[in-house]
């Protein structure tokens, strides 16, 4: 089980305008870890005109042995972020973060957090990617689920 050792949350009055992106990385500076067995996840809100960091997320050393519980927490922890940006991610880690509506981003090795945002920020100014622009409606939207949840409940017209 991946449960953090430490977790660091930035207090911040986030209007909601900001967009979620979790970054793999073992320094806050670059993405250089594997999806599952990421020590430590970055998370800022981004929009066109700035970005903040949110929280930093400790776990420790996990290894890469196929142990899909250590998923479970991770999962969790990045809920609500648009993307996760990793040096490689499993299938089963894909399938997981989608089905989460989080878009796994596969990275080239010493990829700087800092231009990571300064592109996520271009994609955002010029008009974005159709993962994007799926997340950015589903942001607006608010929970899509809710109707379901009020129909269960009984919930009549």
């Amino acid at each position: 089980m991946a449960n953090p050792t430490r977790q660091l949350q930035v207090l911040d009055e986030n209007d909601g305008t900001l967009l979620k992106l979790a970054f793999a990385s073992s320094d806050r500076e670059l993405v250089d870890q594997h999806f599952g067995s990421s020590r430590s996840f970055v998370i800022y809100g981004v929009n066109p005109e700035q970005s903040q960091l949110l929280s930093v997320i400790e776990f420790g050393d996990l290894a890469q042995d196929g142990n899909e519980d250590k998923l479970v927490n991770k999962m969790e922890l990045l809920d609500g972020c648009v993307a996760v940006y990793c040096r490689a991610c499993g299938a089963s880690a894909v399938r997981q973060l989608l089905a989460k509506n989080i878009q796994p981003v596969k990275v080239a090795e010493d990829a700087r957090i800092e231009h990571l945002i300064e592109e996520f920020q271009t994609e955002l100014k010029e008009g974005p990617s159709s993962w994007l622009a799926k997340a950015i409606r589903r942001t607006q939207s608010g929970d899509a689920s809710r109707f379901d949840t009020m129909a269960a409940e009984g919930w009549n017209e």
